[in-house]
């Protein structure tokens, strides 16, 4: 086990759905925010000034040479909207890419994105500023999946690596038994291949109430007891293996534990408000908690 403490995000975060819009907190909420007064201020002065919640889409990424947020380059430059319609082989071949350009240029700051469909939708320009970002994810990943391609970004040199994976796994039907093994062995192997990173593994996103997602028999099917429950596990391995874990759940969930419908696009995926919180989120998280460790 690597020489830092163990962090869990759930205490930091009972105050933290003040990432979001004060005007779109519940009751439910406001009353955690009394604890720190001042962060309060700080999230609030951070926010970007959002309207109304926009139209469930998939959002779109823009041209990398636009965005705010340092990227690699690709060797092979394409679109988010071509990539989505890559076949899984192509995907692996295009990571792999990308991956060697990051451990070839060794960027400053590089923070790596391993995960599915969540994480690669991550829209570039929603990124956290003053990191370089190599992201990994791949649309229907499974915590298999991307436990085998680990390797692709061995040789690079993370300064974080931030994992989410596992509705897939549930949605393919397998056991929480299944998904907290392969959770584990993929923090043991990151921690071996990046001894010096920060390993950050994120919990699992509720799914709401209602969806229109293609798969969505098979989504509903699914509690989100079930999926906070799973991350109680998450969080265990974290704090077995000395990694951090940031429990993003109370951030996304309404008062009856479902994804929040202004978050999402389809009951699964998020939209730009969703990211927004998200990128908010991972902001504070590294400044009071990665930069201070």
């Amino acid at each position: 086990m690597r020489d830092r403490y163990f962090r869990s995000a759930t205490r930091f975060f009972k105050f933290s759905p003040a990432l979001l819009r004060l005007k779109l907190l519940p009751a439910w909420v406001m009353a955690s925010l009394s604890a720190n007064v001042v962060l309060l201020v700080i999230l609030l002065a951070s926010l970007p000034r959002q309207s109304a919640p926009q139209a469930a889409s998939m959002p779109v990424v823009a041209n990398p040479s636009a965005t705010t947020s340092p990227l690699l380059p690709s060797p092979k430059p394409i679109e988010l909207g071509t990539k989505h319609q890559l076949t899984y082989e192509q995907w692996l071949d295009q990571l792999k890419q990308e991956a060697k350009v990051a451990a070839e240029q060794k960027p400053d700051r590089l923070t790596v994105l391993a995960g599915d469909s969540i994480s690669l939708w991550f829209p570039n320009e929603l990124l956290p500023e003053g990191r370089t970002w190599l992201n990994q994810g791949i649309s229907g990943e499974t915590s298999t999946g991307l436990l085998k391609r680990l390797a692709f970004f061995d040789q690079t040199e993370p300064e974080t690596i931030f994992v989410m994976i596992g509705i897939n796994d549930l949605l393919r039907g397998s056991s929480d038994q299944e998904v907290v093994e392969n959770q584990r062995q993929i923090v043991k192997a990151l921690d071996k291949a990046h001894p010096r990173s920060q390993i950050v593994l994120q919990s699992i996103l509720p799914h709401a109430a209602e969806s229109v997602w293609e798969g969505r028999d098979r989504l509903l099917a699914i509690p989100n007891s079930r999926i906070q429950d799973l991350n109680k596990q998450l969080e265990s391995i974290a704090r077995d293996e000395g990694v951090y874990f940031l429990d993003l759940y109370p951030l996304f969930a309404n008062p009856d534990g479902n994804l929040r419908p202004d978050l999402t696009t389809d009951g699964l995926h998020l939209n730009p408000l969703g990211y927004e919180t998200w990128k908010i989120a991972l902001q504070v998280y590294s400044r009071e908690v990665l930069e201070i460790d």
